[in-house]
């Protein structure tokens, strides 16, 4: 396991860490640099982001974490995807040092981990059911809108 999380914690250096920028002071790595590739830079990135959940999945953590982990990923490859403005989010956002942070802190405290990560899965599934019942009610008052207009033709 140690071996795991040395290699993972070298991948995410090189990923989000590996070059100093020295005029800002702060520190990128290859993903937001593969980002800039249209179409398959940040595909890449996500794919080797990817390692890390093998890691976290060996070292035993539990599904809300690996869900947390999978949503970090998903929000670095998604909006990297948008240009320019993807770029830019990419330089910041880093999933994979949040991801090894957040793999550590389950190692270092459980319990405390699986139920913060439960929390903030909760949290978003009720904002995506409120996102779908927002825009089912949108959906159903344009239905209505369109057909009181039809009817008078």
């Amino acid at each position: 396991m140690a071996k795991d999380l040395e290699r993972y914690r070298a991948l995410t250096r090189l990923a989000d860490e590996a070059i100093r920028v020295p005029i800002i002071g702060t520190r990128i790595g290859l993903d937001p640099l593969m980002g800039l590739i249209p179409g398959v830079g940040d595909l890449a990135g996500g794919l080797l982001s990817a390692y890390g959940l093998l890691v976290g999945w060996r070292a035993g953590a539990p599904g809300s974490v690996l869900m947390r982990m999978m949503l970090n990923i998903g929000i670095d490859t998604l909006v990297g995807e948008v240009p320019f403005l993807g770029d830019l989010f990419d330089f910041g956002f880093k999933s994979n040092t949040r991801n090894y942070r957040l793999l550590e802190q389950y190692l270092d405290r459980p319990a405390p981990t699986k139920r913060e990560s439960r929390l903030l899965l909760l949290g978003l599934l009720l904002a995506l059911l409120a996102l779908l019942g927002a825009g089912l009610w949108v959906t159903v008052k344009l239905a209505g809108l369109i057909l009181h207009a039809m009817g008078s033709l």
